[in-house]
Formats: structure tokens, C-alpha cells, sequence
């Protein structure tokens, strides 16, 4: 049984990288109305939140002619959803054994990437619309700071942020949402990490994005740096959260 057990987990892990694989490959090619299935609904919650009026042009995506804004392929989030699936299915998968080996958790681990991307990429883009209308952010097309934090740059930097932000938090509540402790939890956090160097920088490294030169390496310093220091300052502050709750019920 224990073998048919670890042949299913095998068998798990083959499913979600091959369901991650091939949503990848479909991004590459997808035109915007192709990737409706994703893009509308993030327009529709952005016009709700931020008051924008977004409509669709064919091959292009939503646009907000009155905000100058597109929401066009690259804003589809299916690189978050592909990370998220992945750390919620390996989560299980890798670290969580005392588990089962049912299939069922696989659809739903996909359903709440899906609705985790959608809040992700409305906040991304809610906060994008709001600082291209900020006295600082135009300010910086002309400051000292133009090379390296440029509006788009400051785009790239706030994307990178939300987006791991919200990997790291998905993974955070679900762990929380694990029935029992696990140990190594604090080196677990690890994990959406790996999932999002392995998206974010490991594939485009594989397909050749460093022949794009400067561009790219300056991309890839924020995808190094900002997850790294978001998961350490997050665990410091479970560890110093354990401290001070054992300190507290030892008194």
C-alpha cells in the first residue's frame, strides 16, 4: 500500500508540472483573445475598484483610452497562476506526507491559483494606474534615478513585489490552513521562493532572455532580490513571533 501510495504522489507531481508546462507553452502563443478567460475578469475587478472604464480591442487586450492604460497580455498574471498552482500542488505534494494520495486537491489547488491571480493582478494593476498619475513617479523620467528607476522600472519593481507578495502569502495561509504542524516550517517558506525563480527567472534563462542584454539582467536583479528579502524578512518575523510566544506562555 505504502508503494501504491509513493507511485500516486509520483504520479501527482507528472500531472501538475505537465498541467504547469502546458498552460506555459499556451501563454507563449496566446494572443489577448485567447487569454479573455483570464484578462476580462481582471478588467471587469479593476474597472470596480479603480473606477476605470476598460473595453476590449481584438489582439491588443482592455483598454482605458481616458487612463492611457492597456491591459494587454503581458498584465494576464499566468506566470503568478502557474506559480501558484505549483507551490499549492508541491506544498502538498513534497512537504505535506501524512496526506492521502486523493487527486481531488489538484483541480482545486488550480481553482485558487486562478482566484488568487485575479486578485493579485487587480491590485498590480489598481496600484499601477494610480502611480502613473503620482507626482513622484513622473518625476523620476527625468531624475538622476531614470536608468535604473524609471516609470517602467518602478512598473517592473511593483510588479515583482505584488506578484511574490501575494505567492508568499497564498503559501503562508495555506500552511496555516494544514491540519497539524509541521516541523521546518520556517524553511519551508522557501519553497514559493524556488517555485518563483524557477518561473520568473529560470525559464527565460532556458529560452534564451539573456541575449536581451541590460534589460534583462536588470529584470532579473529585482526577480533575485525582492523575494529573497520578502521571505526573510518574513521568516525573522515568524521566528521573533515564536520567541516571543514561547517567552510569554513560559511567564
Amino acid at each position: 500500500m505504502n508503494l501504491r501510495f509513493n507511485w500516486t504522489r509520483i504520479a501527482q507531481c507528472v500531472v501538475a508540472l505537465a498541467g504547469a508546462l502546458a498552460l506555459k507553452l499556451h501563454y507563449s502563443t496566446a494572443s489577448a483573445d485567447q487569454l479573455r478567460w483570464i484578462l476580462a475578469p481582471t478588467a471587469a475587478l479593476v474597472e470596480m475598484v479603480s473606477g476605470a472604464s476598460f473595453e476590449f480591442e481584438s489582439r491588443a487586450g482592455y483598454i482605458s483610452r481616458e487612463r492611457g492604460f492597456l491591459i494587454a497580455n503581458s498584465c494576464a498574471g499566468v506566470n503568478f497562476l502557474i506559480a501558484a498552482f505549483l507551490t499549492l500542488s508541491m506544498r502538498r505534494l513534497i512537504g505535506d506526507r501524512s496526506k492521502a494520495g486523493a487527486w481531488g486537491f489538484l483541480p482545486t489547488a488550480a481553482m485558487i491559483a486562478y482566484l488568487t491571480t485575479l486578485v493579485a493582478n487587480t491590485a498590480r494593476i489598481t496600484i499601477a494606474l494610480l502611480m502613473r498619475q503620482s507626482p513622484a513617479a513622473i518625476g523620476l523620467e527625468s531624475g538622476p534615478w531614470s536608468g535604473w528607476m524609471s516609470p517602467d522600472q518602478l512598473h517592473r519593481f511593483e510588479g515583482v513585489f505584488i506578484y511574490f507578495g501575494f505567492l508568499l502569502l497564498l503559501f503562508v495561509v495555506s500552511e496555516k490552513m494544514g491540519a497539524g504542524k509541521t516541523s521546518g516550517s520556517l524553511r519551508r517558506l522557501f519553497l514559493p521562493l524556488l517555485v518563483y525563480y524557477a518561473i520568473a527567472l529560470g525559464l527565460p534563462l532556458l529560452n534564451g532572455g539573456f541575449r536581451q542584454g541590460a534589460d534583462f539582467w536588470r529584470h532579473a536583479l529585482f526577480v533575485l532580490l525582492i523575494p529573497l528579502l520578502l521571505t526573510l524578512s518574513s521568516i525573522i518575523f515568524r521566528r521573533v513571533v515564536q520567541v516571543a510566544t514561547s517567552d510569554a506562555l513560559r511567564q
